[in-house]
C-alpha cells in the first residue's frame, strides 16, 4: 500500500501535468482561432476572385457571334 508521501508526490505530479495540459489547450485554442480567421479571409478572397472571373467571362464574346463576325 502506498504511503501518504507517495500519494502526495503523485497528486503533485498530476496537478503539474494538469496545468501543462491547460496551457497547451489554451495555445491550441488560440491557434484554432487564428486558422479559422485565416480560412474565413481566404474564403472571402476566393469569392471575390470568382466574381471577377465570372464578370470577365460575361464580357467574352459568344462563340457563334465570333464566327459570324469573321465571315
Amino acid at each position: 500500500m502506498p504511503s501518504i508521501t507517495d500519494l502526495l508526490d503523485r497528486v503533485e505530479r498530476l496537478l503539474l501535468r494538469h496545468e501543462e495540459l491547460q496551457r497547451t489547450n489554451a495555445l491550441l485554442q488560440e491557434q484554432l482561432q487564428a486558422v479559422g480567421h485565416e480560412r474565413d479571409q481566404l474564403r472571402s478572397r476566393l469569392s471575390a476572385a470568382r466574381q471577377r472571373i465570372d464578370a470577365l467571362l460575361e464580357r467574352l464574346p459568344v462563340e457563334s457571334e465570333t464566327a459570324r463576325n469573321e465571315t
